[in-house]
C-alpha cells in the first residue's frame, strides 16, 4: 500500500489573505473566543428574537382563537348531509371546510351544475346560489385566517427556539472587577 496523504497537498491552518483572516477568523488554536463586548451583543439579540418570537406566538393564537369566536358566535352547524364532522360546530378549520363543501355540493345541485356566473340574470335561483357563493366564500376566508394563524405561532416558535439555542450557545460575558 502507498501513503495517499504524500500525494495531496496540506491546507494552510490560517486563511490565505488578511481579508479572509478578518471575515473568518484565524483558525490556529490561539484565537480569542467573542469578545465580552460580542458576547453581550449576540445576548441581547438573542432575547429580542426570543421577544419576538412571543409577540407571533401571542398574535398567532390570538387571531386563532377570534377567528374560532366569531365563527361558534355565527352558530353555523356542520349538516348532517356533509362529507364529515356532522353536527358539529363550525369553530376550526375542518369544519369549515366540511361546511364549504356542503355549500357547494348544495348550490351546484341547486342549479342543475351551472355556477352564480353561468346562470342566467333572470333565473330565480339565481339569487340563492349567490347567496351560497358569499356563504362559501366567508368560510373559506377563515380557513385561509386560522392558516395565517397557525403560520404566525409557527415562526413564533421558531424565533423563540433559535433566540434561547443562541442563549445557550454563548457563554455570559466576562465581567472585569
Amino acid at each position: 500500500m502507498t501513503d495517499s496523504s504524500a500525494a495531496t497537498p496540506a491546507m494552510p491552518a490560517t486563511p490565505a489573505t488578511p481579508a479572509m483572516s478578518a471575515a473568518f477568523g484565524s483558525a490556529s488554536p490561539a484565537s480569542p473566543e467573542l469578545s465580552s463586548g460580542r458576547r453581550r451583543a449576540a445576548r441581547i439579540l438573542a432575547v429580542v428574537v426570543i421577544v419576538i418570537g412571543a409577540l407571533f406566538l401571542i398574535a398567532g393564537g390570538a387571531a386563532w382563537l377570534g377567528v374560532s369566536a366569531q365563527l361558534r358566535a355565527e352558530n353555523v352547524t356542520v349538516s348532517d348531509e356533509a362529507a364529515f364532522l356532522q353536527g358539529s360546530d363550525v369553530a376550526d378549520p375542518l369544519s369549515a371546510a366540511a361546511q364549504a363543501h356542503l355549500i357547494t355540493e348544495d348550490a351546484l345541485a341547486m342549479a342543475d351544475g351551472k355556477t352564480y356566473a353561468e346562470l342566467e340574470r333572470d333565473d330565480p335561483i339565481r339569487d340563492t346560489v349567490a347567496q351560497a357563493a358569499s356563504l362559501r366564500s366567508s368560510l373559506y376566508t377563515s380557513m385561509v385566517s386560522f392558516g395565517v394563524a397557525l403560520f404566525a405561532a409557527g415562526v413564533g416558535a421558531v424565533f423563540v427556539l433559535l433566540g434561547a439555542i443562541a442563549l445557550i450557545a454563548v457563554p455570559r460575558p466576562v465581567r472585569a472587577g
